[in-house]
C-alpha cells in the first residue's frame, strides 16, 4: 500500500483589497506519495507558487484542507506550522537564498543549527551531503565564487539536510542555463529517490519533464490536466 505524504483537498486561496478580490488558486486536489517526484507546471501567474506556498506551510487556504505527512496543516497555529517546516519540509528558491557572508559549509549547518544541531555533528552532516553532490573543493568558498549551478546545489545540501520527507522546489532551473538546468533536475530527482522524500517542483520550464513521475498542468489557478511519465 503506497504512503500519501502530501493530501490537498479542494484548496482554494483568495487575495482580497477593499475594491477586488483575486482568486489565485481554485478547487484544486490532488496527492504526492512517499518519493514521488511530482512536477507543477504552468505559466507566470498561474498560482503555481501561491499553491507551492500553501503546502509548505508558508500560507494558508481561503477554504480546503491540506494535510501533510499525516497531519492537518490548515487550523494549525503559527509556532507548529514553523515546528512542521523545520522538521519534515526542505526548500528549494529559484534565487538560491544564499547568505552570503557564509561560506559554502556554513550556508547547510545553519539548517541544521535551526533544528538544534550543531557543532562537530553539523560541521560533518553539512560536509558529506555537500560531497554527495560534488562540492568537495567548494565547501570553503562563498556564495560569490561560485557559478549559478554550484549555487543550486548548495541549495539543494540546504534542503536535504535535514532529511525531510518532503521537498518543494520553486522554479528551481529558472536561472540556470538548459545544461546546468538538467544537471539541476537530475540532481532533484535522484535526491528525491534516494531519500524517499515526496517532491513537488513548480516550473514553467518544460525542459525538465523527464525528472517528473506525474506531471500536473496549472492554469488561472485550476488543474487542467495531469499526465503520467513513463520511466
Amino acid at each position: 500500500m503506497t504512503e500519501v505524504v502530501i493530501d490537498v483537498k479542494n484548496v482554494r486561496k483568495e487575495f482580497s483589497t477593499k475594491h477586488v478580490t483575486v482568486v489565485a488558486i481554485d478547487d484544486v486536489s490532488f496527492k504526492v506519495e512517499k518519493g514521488e517526484v511530482v512536477l507543477i507546471l504552468g505559466p507566470s501567474g498561474s498560482g503555481k507558487t501561491t499553491l507551492l506556498s500553501m503546502i509548505g506551510c508558508i500560507m494558508t487556504p481561503t477554504s480546503g484542507e491540506i494535510c501533510v505527512n499525516g497531519k492537518k496543516t490548515t487550523g494549525m497555529s503559527e509556532q507548529d506550522l514553523v515546528m512542521m517546516r523545520r522538521e519534515h519540509i526542505g526548500f528549494v528558491f529559484q534565487s538560491f537564498n544564499l547568505l552570503k557572508d557564509l561560506t559554502v559549509q556554513e550556508n547547510v549547518e545553519i539548517a541544521l543549527n535551526l533544528n538544534g544541531i550543531k557543532g562537530k555533528e553539523a560541521r560533518e552532516r553539512a560536509r558529506d551531503v555537500l560531497i554527495d553532490l560534488g562540492m568537495r573543493e567548494r565547501l570553503t568558498f562563498l556564495p560569490a565564487d561560485l557559478s549559478g549551478g554550484e549555487k543550486q546545489r548548495v541549495s539543494i545540501a540546504r534542503a536535504m539536510v535535514n532529511s525531510p520527507k518532503i521537498l518543494l522546489a520553486d522554479e528551481p532551473t529558472g536561472n540556470l542555463d538548459s545544461k546546468t538546468g538538467q544537471m539541476v533536475g537530475n540532481l532533484l530527482k535522484t535526491q528525491a529517490k534516494e531519500h524517499e522524500a515526496s517532491t513537488v517542483v513548480v516550473t514553467h520550464d518544460n525542459r525538465i519533464e523527464s525528472i517528473a513521475d506525474r506531471i500536473l498542468f496549472l492554469e488561472d489557478g485550476m488543474l487542467k490536466m495531469e499526465q503520467h511519465v513513463s520511466s
